[in-house]
C-alpha cells in the first residue's frame, strides 16, 4: 500500500496558502514614502547620493557635444554650470508643482541627434577655418560655437511649446485616461531593461573591476541587510558610496601599480582611474543667466525635428514617472498629474533653450543610435541620468520627495561655485579639488555595474504592474508579447542599419525630416509604449471581462484625481495652489 514504508506525503496545503498574492496599489516595505522624509542627517547624505548619479550627464553631455560645436575648455566649463544649474531648478520645480515625484529632472540625450544636427547644418561650416592660427582662431572658435549655441536655443524654446502645451491644455491627461496597466507593462519595463547594452557590455569592458562592483553592490545592498537584524539600515541605504569607494581605491591600485602600462589603449580608457580630461577658465562663483550665448536664432526643420525629440522624451518620462510612483509608495499617478507634470516638464525644455544648456531636459533618456555619432557615445561612455535615480530609489528603499530637493540645493549649490566644482569634476589636480575629482576618475565599467541594478529596478517596475492583469488571457499574452518583442526588435534594426550605413534607415537630403522618423524608432519604450497603447485600445469588443482582463477596474479609481484620498495626500500642490490650479 502505498505510504506503508512510513514516509507518508505532505500535508495538503491550507485554503489560504493557495491564494494568489495580494494586489497592491502602492508597494509595501518602502521605509520612506513619497511625503515621509528621512531625519536631516540621512536625508542630506541620501540627497548627495543622487547628486552624485546624476553627474555624470552633466559632464558628458558638454564633453561630447562642445568639441563638435567649435568650443574649448572654457566653453565646456560654462556649459556643465549651466547643465547642472539648469537640472536644479527643473528638479524643484518638478517635485514641488509638477507631479510632485522625488524626480531628478536632468540633460537627455533624446535630445542629442537633433543636436548633432543643428551642429552640422551648412550655415555654421563656414564660420571657421581650421587652418587659421593666432588670436584670430579663437574668436573663430567662440563665434562658431556661439552661433550654433543659439540655433540650439532656438530649437530648444520651440519645441518646449510642444509639452507645455499638450501637458497644460490636459491634452495628455485625455490620452493617458485610456492607459491601462496592460499597455503601460511594456512601456515602464522597456524604460530600463531597453538599456540592456550598457550594462554587462559595460562591465566586460574591464570585467577586473566592473565584475567586483557588480557583487560588492549587490552584497551591500542585499545580503548583508539580512544578516544584520539591526533597525538602522546603513549598508543597503548607501551602498552606492560603499562599494564605489571600495572598487575605486581597488582600480586605483591597479592604476598605479601599472597593471595597465602595456595594455591596448581601450583598456586604459576603460580601466585606469587617471583618464579623467582637464576644464579650467570658469570663474569661482558665478550664476548662469538668460541668454548668455546671445540672442537665439530659429530655423523651421531644426524645431520640428527638435519637438519630435521632445515627443519622444513625453513618452518616456511618461513611463519614469510611473516607475517612480511605485518606488516612492505612492498609489497610481492620476492622469491630471501626469499632464501636469507633462506641462512642467515643457518649462524645463524652455528653461533649457532660455539659459543655453545645449540640450533638453527629461526625466529619463534614450540614447539614441540613429546618429552614428551616438552609437559610439552609447557604446564606450557611460552615462548617469534620472533613469539610474529612479533605481536609486528602489535600491535605497527610500522614495522620498525631500531627498531629491536636497539633491537639487547640491546641483544649484555647486552649478555657482563654478570653478571648484569644474575642476574636479574633470579632474584637476587641485589641492582643494582632489576629493572631487575621485567622482570623475570613476571607471566606466563601475558605472555599467550601477546600471545593471538600477535599470533592473526600473524594469521590474514595470512588470509589478502585471499584477492587476489576467496572464491567462490570449489577448493580454498577444499585447504584452508583441509590444515587447517590437520594443526589441525595431530599434535594434534602426541601430544595425545605422552602424552598416552610418546613417539611418530614412535617409532624404533633409537632415531634419530624417531625425523626426530615425530618432522616435530608435527608442525601446517609445515603440513598445506605442503599440501596446494601440493594440490594447483596438483590439477586441470592450466588455466588462476584457476590462478585468486589461486591469482597468483596479485602475478606475485613480483615473480621477478626487475619486481617490491618497490622491491629495501625494499629489496635492503646496501652499494651497489646488484651490486656483484644481486637478481634475
Amino acid at each position: 500500500m502505498a505510504g506503508a514504508g512510513g514516509g507518508g506525503g505532505a500535508p495538503p496545503p491550507k485554503q489560504d496558502e493557495l491564494q494568489p498574492h495580494p494586489v497592491k496599489d502602492q508597494l509595501p516595505g518602502v521605509s520612506y514614502c513619497i511625503t515621509s522624509p528621512p531625519p536631516w542627517p540621512e536625508a542630506i547624505l541620501l540627497g548627495f547620493q543622487h547628486y552624485l548619479v546624476m553627474l555624470g550627464t552633466t559632464v558628458l553631455i558638454p564633453t561630447y557635444l562642445v568639441p563638435q560645436m567649435g568650443g574649448g575648455n572654457e566653453e565646456k566649463a560654462k556649459m556643465i554650470q549651466t547643465l547642472l544649474f539648469v537640472a536644479g531648478l527643473n528638479t524643484l520645480l518638478q517635485s514641488m508643482f509638477g507631479t510632485r515625484l522625488p524626480a531628478v529632472i536632468g540633460g537627455s540625450y533624446t535630445y542629442v541627434p537633433t543636436t548633432i544636427s543643428i551642429v552640422l547644418a551648412g550655415r555654421y561650416s563656414s564660420l571657421v577655418d581650421p587652418h587659421e592660427a593666432g588670436l584670430l582662431y579663437k574668436c573663430y572658435i567662440v563665434q562658431k560655437f556661439n552661433r550654433i549655441m543659439r540655433g540650439i536655443q532656438g530649437s530648444l524654446i520651440v519645441a518646449s511649446a510642444l509639452q507645455i502645451i499638450v501637458g497644460f491644455s490636459g491634452l495628455w491627461r485625455n490620452v493617458t485616461r485610456f492607459l491601462s496597466p496592460l499597455a503601460a507593462v511594456p512601456l515602464v519595463s522597456l524604460v530600463g531593461f531597453g538599456l540592456y547594452e550598457l550594462g554587462f557590455p559595460g562591465v566586460a569592458k574591464c570585467v577586473e573591476i566592473g565584475l567586483p562592483h557588480l557583487i560588492f553592490l549587490v552584497i551591500f545592498s542585499q545580503y548583508i541587510p539580512h544578516l544584520m537584524h539591526g533597525e538602522r539600515h546603513i549598508f543597503d541605504r548607501f551602498a552606492v558610496l560603499f562599494s564605489v569607494v571600495i572598487v575605486w581605491i581597488y582600480a586605483h591600485i591597479l592604476t598605479v601599480g601599472g597593471a595597465y602600462k602595456d595594455r591596448p589603449k581601450t583598456t586604459q580608457t576603460s580601466c585606469r582611474t587617471d583618464r579623467a580630461g582637464i576644464i579650467g577658465g570658469a570663474a569661482w562663483i558665478s550664476i548662469p543667466y538668460p541668454f548668455q550665448w546671445g540672442a537665439p536664432t530659429f530655423e523651421a526643420g531644426e524645431a520640428f525635428a527638435m519637438m519630435m525629440a521632445s515627443f519622444v522624451a513625453l513618452v518616456e518620462s511618461t513611463g519614469s514617472f510611473i516607475a517612480i510612483s511605485r518606488y516612492a509608495s505612492a498609489s497610481p499617478v492620476p492622469p491630471s498629474v501626469l499632464s501636469r507634470g507633462i506641462g512642467w516638464q515643457g518649462v524645463g525644455i524652455l528653461l533649457s533653450g532660455i539659459f543655453g544648456t545645449g540640450n533638453g531636459s527629461s526625466v529619463s533618456y534614450p540614447i539614441s543610435t540613429s546618429n552614428p555619432c551616438n552609437r559610439v557615445l552609447k557604446s564606450t561612455i557611460g552615462v548617469f541620468t534620472s533613469r539610474e535615480n529612479a533605481g536609486l530609489l528602489a535600491l535605497t528603499h527610500v522614495g522620498s520627495r525631500r531627498v531629491v530637493q536636497i539633491a537639487a540645493g547640491f546641483m544649484l549649490f555647486f552649478s555657482i561655485l563654478g570653478q571648484s566644482e569644474l575642476r574636479y569634476l574633470t579632474g584637476h589636480r587641485d589641492t582643494a579639488c582632489k576629493f572631487g575629482a575621485v567622482f570623475a576618475s570613476i571607471p566606466a565599467p563601475m558605472v555599467a555595474a550601477l546600471y545593471c541594478i538600477f535599470f533592473a529596478y526600473v524594469g521590474s517596475a514595470g512588470l509589478s504592474l502585471l499584477q492587476f492583469c489576467n496572464l491567462n488571457s490570449f489577448r493580454t499574452k498577444f499585447v504584452l508579447g508583441l509590444s515587447v518583442f517590437m520594443g526589441l526588435s525595431v530599434p535594434q534594426y534602426f541601430n544595425e542599419f545605422t552602424a552598416m550605413n552610418g546613417y539611418g534607415p530614412v535617409h532624404t537630403h533633409s537632415r531634419w525630416f530624417n531625425d523626426m522618423i530615425n530618432v522616435p524608432f530608435s527608442s525601446e519604450p517609445f515603440v513598445a509604449g506605442l503599440l501596446a497603447y494601440i493594440l490594447d485600445l483596438t483590439l477586441h469588443k470592450k466588455d466588462s471581462a476584457t476590462r478585468k482582463d486589461r486591469g482597468m477596474h483596479w485602475w478606475d479609481r485613480f483615473r480621477s484625481f478626487k475619486s481617490d484620498t491618497r490622491s491629495e495626500e501625494f499629489y496635492s500642490l503646496p501652499f494651497n495652489l489646488n484651490k486656483f490650479f484644481p486637478s481634475l
